[in-house]
């Protein structure tokens, strides 16, 4: 397993892990696996590494899935290609741990099991990403991770809330391409990987 990087030592641990920057601590524990909105909303206009919460640098890594280069963005902040290694070795989804999505979002419940019961709390259970459903209880999607130079990094924002980010757009020249978890890709899924490395390739 992969040490805990140096931008990372003063970073809290639960279970023995980094939380994340980006993750939502929900009356006092880290519900990994869910992003805190407002963070992730901030490390994306201030390009910060999800992980450490600290500035990009001269190069920077973005989590892609097929669905997000179709897409044109990746929806999660990009990460420093320090702190990459240690996510990808730790993170379920990017690691193959997990196998399947999560039928349901991710609960930050009480560690006894207890639901929240505060209305106004944004727990992900209230607030789940735009293509949960699709996604729910379904095979694993092929992760890659694709490095940009960070003065190339640029925030997309929601057609209705130009205020707003919801990802960092992928058609910007990419350094380089690492395979974090494969899959079985749909052969439609295929075709559009295929034609975005071909049209990435060519700028």
């Amino acid at each position: 397993m992969h040490s805990i990087p140096q931008r990372c030592a003063r970073r809290p641990l639960s279970g023995g892990l980094v939380v994340p920057w980006v993750s939502l601590v929900h009356g006092g524990h880290a519900a990994f696996g869910s992003l805190d909105a407002g963070r992730a909303r901030t490390a994306i206009l201030r390009c910060l590494c999800q992980i450490c919460g600290q500035a990009l640098q001269e190069r920077c890594y973005l989590i892609v899935r097929p669905a997000d280069a179709a897409r044109g963005r990746s929806p999660e902040p990009a990460l420093h290609p320090e702190c990459l290694p240690y996510a990808a070795a730790h993170c379920p989804m990017l690691n193959g741990t997990a196998t399947h999505y999560r039928h349901r979002p991710v609960l930050a419940t009480h560690p006894a099991g207890r639901p929240c019961t505060d209305p106004s709390c944004p727990c992900p259970s209230r607030s789940p990403s735009e293509d949960h459903p699709a996604r729910s209880g379904s095979p694993a999607d092929r992760y890659e991770a694709w490095m940009i130079r960070t003065r190339t990094y640029l925030p997309v924002y929601a057609p209705d809330r130009p205020d707003v980010p919801i990802g960092i757009s992928v058609a910007v020249p990419v350094l380089r391409r690492r395979l974090l978890r494969t899959a079985v890709l749909t052969p439609e899924q295929q075709r559009l990987m295929d034609l975005w490395h071909a049209l990435m390739d060519e700028s």
